[in-house]
């Protein structure tokens, strides 16, 4: 695995282009973009400082992991995923080994979105003897999915992803809270009444929390590593109108 240069900017992995373009070059013809990429290119325009010389960043990113693999994750998924046959939906896939480790291990039915053309192209060809396995171009904040369809929804360092951005972490812009609360709504509305959504990040609970909590769930957390600590939030949807009246 090569690891690659950070850019100066962190706001950089909230913006498509970021991905899109370093979803190109590796050894094998895909690069290994772990931190997921989600949303829609029109809101985030490219600064100044990014250049439009696109070919000098392939220079510089070779490829780049994002943390936790699959193997750090297993007995955490596998005590809140009750079933292999689960519908599970994968926020912000990138090229992370996450899902194919995962379908290798008997889930096989999961669907993977991400905002950047390339990277589902990429995914899609590589997995191409993953039978049952989707690939699929979107936004997270815009699912195009039916209402209560997946039973397991994971998100691993998307969130982290749009909120790498430069400012008060104690008092988020209004843009970030509304872009964060879109991906949250979301979920709340595609995952059927007893699923789950899983969130792997390294951001504190007191930074998290806030953009998680709705009427339907509580949030749950857990913390993985010993020197530095991940977390891994989990709640569970409940039928709030079931829940109201009594």
């Amino acid at each position: 695995m090569v690891y690659a240069e950070v850019p100066d900017d962190p706001t950089a992995y909230k913006r498509q282009e970021y991905w899109q373009v370093n979803g190109n070059k590796t050894e094998d013809g895909i690069v290994r973009l772990d931190t997921p990429v989600a949303l829609s290119e029109t809101n985030y325009q490219n600064p100044p400082h990014m250049g439009t010389n696109r070919e000098e960043r392939y220079s510089k990113e070779e490829s780049f992991d994002w943390f936790k693999t699959y193997e750090d994750l297993k007995p955490l998924l596998s005590q809140h995923i009750n079933s292999k046959d689960a519908r599970i939906l994968m926020l912000g896939c990138g090229n992370s080994t996450l899902s194919e480790d995962m379908y290798d291990d008997g889930y096989h039915n999961i669907v993977n979105i991400d905002f950047s053309k390339t990277v589902i192209e990429n995914m899609t060809e590589k997995c191409k003897d993953r039978v049952g396995m989707e690939w699929i171009e979107m936004d997270i904040r815009d699912l195009k999915f039916e209402d209560q369809s997946f039973d397991i929804v994971i998100d691993k360092g998307t969130m982290d992803a749009l909120m790498c951005d430069r400012g008060d972490v104690w008092n988020p812009d209004e843009e970030l809270v509304k872009t964060v609360a879109e991906e949250v709504d979301e979920v709340v509305r595609v995952l059927k009444v007893g699923g789950k959504f899983l969130y792997i990040t390294f951001g504190q609970p007191h930074f998290r929390k806030r953009h998680l909590e709705r009427p339907c769930w509580t949030v749950n957390t857990s913390t993985l590593g010993v020197a530095f600590h991940y977390f891994f939030y989990h709640m569970i949807k409940e039928d709030t109108a079931t829940t109201s009246s009594l």
